[in-house]
């Protein structure tokens, strides 16, 4: 078991990834971890990832502006190559969504998501949140919301099946999850998990 798998696979498990979508999952979510961490230029950004059922998700989407990602190889556009992870990290300070394939390749960015009507949120949550949990209940696609509160929350199913807190302190749960939702620290990733069961 790599320690990627180790630290995400119940996040992966929980959001009830196939097993064609896991891994890439679990390398998109490490790069989430890192934005909520790091920032970009000494200020926290927040950004949005949506993954698979990508003809779906582009339907379903409209761009902001023209695709930065328009025209490149797909080998250059994977999550697994670390310039491409710097790329990343600097588009994610524009409005809008990346869509990414089951296989990690970004096929688009700063998309504007669509949002149903009915949409419902916790209270707090903001409009990547809304996106979020609106594409994944009508598409087969997980979502990775990073908040300006550096808080990666993945979506499954239209909910909120994990959040990740990177500097080791834990938001409440309340509403967010079952009381039995697995809580634990992973001290060696700088993060604190709460995945929800079931």
């Amino acid at each position: 078991m790599t320690d990627l798998e180790r630290i995400f696979g119940p996040v992966a498990t929980s959001a009830r990834c196939t097993a064609a979508m896991r891994e890439t999952v679990e390398e998109v979510l490490q790069l989430a971890v890192e934005i909520a961490r790091e920032g970009r230029e000494g200020r926290k950004i927040g950004t949005l990832f949506v993954i698979g059922d990508v003809e779906e998700v582009l339907g379903r989407s409209r761009p902001l502006m023209l695709d930065p990602l328009y025209g490149h190889a797909d080998e250059l556009l994977n999550v697994r190559s670390s310039e491409f992870r710097e790329t990343v990290k600097e588009l994610a300070q524009l409005d809008g969504a990346f869509v990414v394939n089951k296989q990690g390749t970004f096929v688009s960015a700063a998309r504007y998501i669509d949002v149903e009507p009915g949409t419902t949120l916790a209270a707090g949550l903001g409009t990547r949140h809304a996106a979020a949990a609106s594409i994944t209940a009508s598409t087969r696609a997980v979502a990775l919301v990073v908040s300006q509160s550096s808080i990666v929350r993945v979506y499954a199913r239209g909910e909120i099946r994990a959040e990740i807190v990177p500097e080791l302190f834990l938001l409440s749960r309340d509403g967010l999850f079952t009381r039995d939702a697995d809580v634990r620290q992973v001290p060696e990733a700088g993060i604190t998990l709460a995945v929800a069961d079931g």
